[in-house]
């Protein structure tokens, strides 16, 4: 891997504009993907978030771009993104990395006006960054056409596909041109991902950094044992965070948007400084909330997955899974929220007691064990099962007819059993007129389902039933 970015082949206003930002090596990631992407190969880049995927892209897209110019409405290259934050994420890269070069870009993402990305795709861009749903939107409009795009990023392909924008991705891919570059990013590859790459790339060259879905070893990762009540498990919460050692920034996880607004207001009813962050929010809204944390004026995020993919927060010491994610892939995202380039993280996973299902899932996709919190491990589940109240034995339990269950059968109660089945077989002689019983009395006992509780052969301790006491009647 080279030492730095002057040996990759980018333009000297690309390296001025990474140097004067502040870096000077490229990450694992960069210093393989960016010389095939120069040579305009399709590629697939798999590697665990943190790893500067963005600038693997953007550096030698802005080189690639430096000939030729945007015609009106005609974007040159296409960026998707899941989400907003991440779009707008990738604009800052742009603007960052691009301050030495004259390019156009326009970020096309919902909750904006429409009116003013109408005004940027009218003069002509370079660079459009996108949601699936606007620039479908958009295109419908006629605002946009993409029959001059040269480069296609599919940016976090696997959230894409969490996310259902798989047919939105597939009705803007057929509208682009095929002679073109297309790259793909993600932190996962399944069966799914193949698919698209099959699709939509030709011969891609793979660069993997990272086995899919791993967690950093820069990440102290722990398990916490929680009750299933919400306001115990509230309570757990602020006892972990006020317990953690060196927590200068938190962002804490929640499963449901519901749950992210709900825990927001209740710790900052006890005093915390804390912030949501979910998809039902308003773009100016959510844009607020996280320039806040960013700049320190929030200590604690509550945010629904939004949040776990690629928000370019580098300094977060903390994070807090108050829910276990459903999909095993997530936890990955959401952990890898701290512990980005090389500084150390703790990421804390709240598990209730109906939580072991996920959990498995995870501690299988990551392949490797997570430590509970200070002997927090749930008992085994044969020490579980011995806890659980059982019924007394000497009681006896209900039938469906209300009938007392006996115990299992014995030896010696099988004989006597048998013995009466023959003896009511056999006939009695008591009287020389008397008449035979009638055949169903004289075969009367059938095979029992239940054994009786004592030794007496007809079930029952009390007295023998009348009919067996009348004389038997024997024909002359």
């Amino acid at each position: 891997m080279t030492d730095d970015f002057s040996g990759l082949g980018l333009s000297s206003k690309v390296t001025d504009a990474v140097a004067a930002a502040g870096y000077d090596k490229p990450t694992e990631i960069q210093a393989q993907a960016i010389p095939h992407l120069l040579e305009k190969k399709d590629l697939i880049g798999i590697a665990q978030t943190g790893t500067g995927k963005t600038a693997s892209f953007v550096l030698p897209m802005l080189t690639l771009l430096e000939k030729g110019r945007a015609r009106a409405r005609m974007p040159r290259t296409l960026i998707l993104e899941p989400t907003r934050e991440l779009a707008a994420q990738v604009a800052d890269n742009f603007e960052k990395y691009g301050k030495n070069h004259r390019l156009t870009m326009a970020l096309i993402i919902g909750g904006v006006s429409f009116e003013d990305q109408n005004k940027k795709l009218d003069r002509g861009v370079d660079v459009l960054i996108a949601t699936p749903g606007r620039l479908l939107d958009q295109f419908e409009r006629g605002k946009i056409l993409l029959t001059g795009v040269e480069i296609l990023v599919i940016d976090e392909a696997d959230r894409m596909l969490d996310m259902g924008f798989i047919d939105d991705i597939e009705k803007i891919v057929s509208r682009l041109p095929p002679r073109r570059q297309t790259m793909l990013f993600s932190a996962t590859m399944d069966n799914q991902i193949e698919r698209l790459t099959k699709k939509f790339l030709k011969d891609p060259v793979h660069v993997q950094v990272s086995r899919a879905a791993s967690t950093a070893d820069t990440i102290d990762q722990k398990l916490v044992r929680v009750p299933s009540k919400p306001d115990e498990k509230r309570a757990a919460l602020r006892a972990r965070i006020d317990a953690s050692v060196g927590l200068t920034n938190a962002i804490i996880f929640c499963n449901r948007k519901r749950d992210v607004a709900t825990l927001a207001r209740s710790l900052q009813r006890h005093g915390y400084s804390a912030g949501a962050l979910h998809g039902d929010m308003d773009q100016k809204s959510r844009t607020e909330t996280l320039d806040a944390f960013k700049t320190n004026k929030l200590t604690l995020l509550v945010a629904s997955d939004v949040a776990a993919r690629g928000l370019d927060i580098p300094a977060v010491s903390h994070v807090f899974n108050f829910d276990v994610p459903v999909h095993a892939e997530d936890y990955v995202h959401r952990i890898g929220r701290t512990g980005r380039a090389g500084r150390s993280g703790v990421a804390y996973t709240f598990v209730g007691p109906s939580d072991s299902k996920h959990l498995d899932a995870i501690l299988k996709l990551i392949q490797k064990p997570i430590d509970w919190l200070e002997g927090d491990k749930p008992k085994p589940a044969a020490a579980a099962e011995s806890d659980v109240s059982t019924p007394d034995a000497d009681k006896p339990s209900r039938g469906r007819r209300g009938r007392a269950a006996v115990k299992p059968r014995t030896a010696s109660r099988t004989r006597a059993q048998a013995e009466a089945e023959a003896a009511l077989e056999t006939p009695v002689e008591t009287k020389d007129n008397a008449e035979p019983a009638p055949k169903s009395t004289r075969k009367r006992a059938p095979k029992r389902t239940e054994t009786p509780p004592d030794d007496s052969p007809f079930g029952d301790a009390g007295p023998i039933p009348a009919f067996l006491l009348r004389p038997a009647r024997i024909s002359q």
